[in-house]
């Protein structure tokens, strides 16, 4: 395994080499948009983030803020060592404008329905892979997918890596 070299946070950022282990959870007041198939469907300043040594930050959003009659629960499930077991949900929107064609992605979305003690703030809150919407964006800001397609975390402008993109692999 290769590992590239920490890169140090300048004013405003921070390292997710920065990061505990085990995760922590911290709450965001961060605007967080999601777009999909050109609707918005998450909008909040009630996040909440996980934060972990090498992954960017994951947000979780209470569903409330979630237009979740677009989302439709699996049967998939994994299983985290910290948060317990995670459900699944995929996402159907009919588009909008001039393309009216329903646009979906399975999997896209997960959550604890019954997490550990130190994760019960994320109950029932939804967390999305960035990589196949639209946009989604951080106080304005579209963030990237973290490398790879096993995490979901969010990378800005003041989240510094290097970042880990799959199990034993980093950039």
């Amino acid at each position: 395994m290769t590992m590239a070299q920490r890169i140090e946070p300048g004013p405003g950022q921070e390292s997710v080499w920065n990061y505990p282990r085990p995760p922590r959870l911290v709450a965001c007041s961060r605007s967080i948009e999601v777009i999909f198939n050109g609707i918005q469907i998450v909008q909040t300043q009630r996040s909440m983030r996980v934060l972990e040594t090498s992954h960017p930050p994951v947000y979780y959003i209470p569903p409330e803020d979630i237009a979740m009659h677009y989302f439709t629960q699996t049967s998939r499930s994994s299983f985290c060592e910290w948060k317990g077991l995670a459900g699944y949900y995929s996402l159907s929107v009919a588009g909008s404008g001039g393309d009216p064609a329903p646009r979906q992605v399975e999997n896209v979305a997960w959550f604890y329905p019954n997490p550990t003690p130190a994760f019960e703030p994320i109950r029932n809150y939804l967390a999305l892979y960035a990589g196949p919407m639209d946009c989604c964006r951080v106080d304005g800001e579209t963030v990237q997918p973290q490398p790879g397609n096993f995490y979901g975390g969010w990378i800005n402008s003041w989240i510094v890596g290097p970042f880990k993109q799959g199990p034993g692999q980093y950039i």
